[in-house]
């Protein structure tokens, strides 16, 4: 994980975009999608800027995690 990091901020970072500054958080989530769930993972992906103008990613996230069946304390997740 720590060598994907560094190598996509790197790359990141070549790019003449607003991401120039970018940097990842400290922590990291993974989380695996069954092949039946790609193309509605693809479409949140191309529309999350608009989706999370009406729910917030953290919040997506902790529901995510709820629904796991994971308990989750808020003190963890963020930096």
């Amino acid at each position: 994980m720590r060598e994907l990091k560094r190598s996509s901020s790197k790359w990141l970072k070549t790019l003449d975009t607003p991401v120039k500054d970018f940097q990842w958080q400290n922590g990291y989530g993974a989380f695996s999608v069954s092949p039946g769930y790609l193309s509605r993972v693809r479409s949140y992906i191309a529309n999350q800027e608009k989706h999370h103008e009406q729910r917030s990613f953290e919040d997506e996230l902790k529901d995510l995690i709820r629904r796991q069946g994971i308990a989750i304390d808020d003190k963890y997740l963020w930096d």
